[in-house]
């Protein structure tokens, strides 16, 4: 799982740094696609496994990730929206 999560925020770090700031909504899509890719493993993870307590909790981190990665494009969004302001001035 850590490598997994190192993984998605070292994904996440490339992508920000190509931004530049402009106000382009894909980055925090592509960064959200990868968050949700990473929760799908988890979710396969927990499919293959007999034992039902260790699925749930795959389950619940799988979750987690999908709520980050939805956070983290909200985030990622009204950067850009800040961004965009603040060079208008």
């Amino acid at each position: 799982m850590k490598k997994v999560s190192f993984a998605v925020v070292g994904a996440a770090a490339l992508a920000l740094a190509a931004c530049g700031g402009k106000g382009d909504d894909s980055l925090g899509e592509n960064v959200q696609e990868n968050y949700e890719n990473a929760a799908e493993n988890l979710d396969a993870a927990a499919d293959s496994t007999a034992n039902a307590a260790e699925a749930d909790a795959l389950e619940n981190q799988a979750d987690a990730l999908r709520e980050e990665g939805e956070a983290k494009e909200d985030a990622i969004d009204k950067a850009d929206v800040n961004a965009a302001a603040v060079n208008a001035m």
